[in-house]
Order: structure tokens, then sequence, then C-alpha cells
């Protein structure tokens, strides 16, 4: 399978982080643990409440540090280190598995649970625990204009530009685990396709757009990427 390829670009969604016990984005009664996704993920949630806010993803904070990386994760660590050729992994999740488990030619297009954000100075630094309406900017010592450094509903992705430049130039395009319903990731598929790249997805049940792929394998993350880790690289 890997004789014609050299450039592979990867995306990642939450069911790669759900075997590891990490709730996925939006659950089948349309919640994010328990809460509406509006009450928490947008910068109007954030502006309202922003203690409810800063509360939710403290809790997800603390969860991080109960949970491991699983097969998934270290199947792609794997790949990372080995494959001699052109890749970037690109994580919708905000987690830090994807890191804990080797993972180093990475993009969080989201942003991440571990990481603050300064609306004061503009800054992006690493932050463990909670952080809360209290928090000091490490950089220009502001309390109180600290966010979490996630992406939300109507904010830009991170690193477009380069996502896109990696998409067209790719020989292969991999979805992991993701539903393919939320765009600009849901549109990455056809971007690679149009450019002439292979196209593979691993899902636990088909995605919305697993029309769009030439091949679909159904299954966990844990066992279909570790397999298909060792056909890439065998």
């Amino acid at each position: 399978m890997a004789d014609d390829i050299h450039n592979i670009v990867i995306l990642t969604g939450a069911g790669v982080s759900a075997e590891s016990g990490l709730a996925t984005f939006r659950g089948p009664d349309g919640l994010w643990e328990g809460h509406r996704v509006e009450d928490v993920a947008t910068p109007e949630a954030f502006a309202r409440d922003p203690d409810l806010v800063h509360g939710f993803y403290d809790a997800r904070r603390e969860k991080l540090r109960t949970v491991e990386p699983n097969a998934a994760h270290k199947a792609l660590a794997r790949l990372d280190e080995q494959w001699p050729g052109e890749l970037l992994l690109v994580t919708q999740n905000v987690d830090d598995l994807h890191e804990r488990a080797g993972s180093k030619r990475l993009l969080h297009m989201h942003g991440e649970l571990t990481s603050g954000w300064c609306l004061r100075c503009n800054e992006r630094f690493g932050w463990s625990g909670p952080m809360g309406m209290s928090a000091e900017c490490p950089g220009c010592g502001t309390a109180g204009l600290v966010r979490p450094d996630i992406v939300w509903f109507g904010e830009m992705p991170y690193e477009m530009e380069r996502i896109d430049e990696a998409l067209r130039r790719c020989d292969l395009f991999v979805s992991i685990g993701t539903s393919g319903a939320v765009y600009p990731a849901a549109g990455f598929v056809q971007t690679a396709s149009y450019s002439g790249a292979r196209t593979l997805e691993m899902n636990l049940e088909p995605s919305l757009g697993s029309f769009l792929f030439d091949e679909s394998r159904t299954g966990p993350a844990g066992e279909l990427v570790p397999a298909w880790v060792d056909e890439i690289l065998g």
C-alpha cells in the first residue's frame, strides 16, 4: 500500500479519545457532559456566564489527568516516529493524549485544554489545574482576561492555511473517529480527493461523509488503527 505514498495527512476526532474514557463532543442527546454546547462552547456563553464556562473546562482538564493514551494514540505515535516521508496529524481533540503517546508532527486545530489565552496581550501559554476568573496571565500579569485556549463555535480553527496546503500535497488522507458533520474538518476529504490523494476512513460506524472516501473501515479505533499502521509501515 505504501509504495507510492510519501505524504500522509491524518485527521482524528473524538472517537479516538473515547476509548480512553473521554466523552465524545456531542452525545446522542445533543449534550456535552450534561451541558448544551451553546452554553459552554461559544464566545457569547463566555461573555454571559464565564464562571460556568470556566467550571466546565476546569472539570475537563481535571478529567484529562485520570486517563491515558490508548492503542490508537500509540500506533499513530509509532507511525510518526517511523514514517520516512511527510506526515501531519491534525486533531480536532483538545486533549493531550496524542502528545503523551509520543506524536510530534501534530496540530490542534480546535485548541488545547492544557493551554490558556490572554485576551489582553494575546499570549498563549501552558496551563494545568483550575483556571477561573482569577487566573493571571504569566506574560502581562493581567487577571480576569484569561480564557481557555479552545476554538469555540463561531471562531476560526487554528492553522487552516497550513492544513489546506498539507491536504493539497498529500498522497493519502486518513480520517479516524470523527463524525464528518463539523466543518471545516468535514471538507478535508474533498480537498484531498480533488488533489489526487487516496482517502481512508476509520470509524466506529460510517460517518456522514463516508461515501466521499475511497475506503471505509468500521470498528474500534484501538483495533483498526494499529492494524493499519502495521500495514502502512510493512
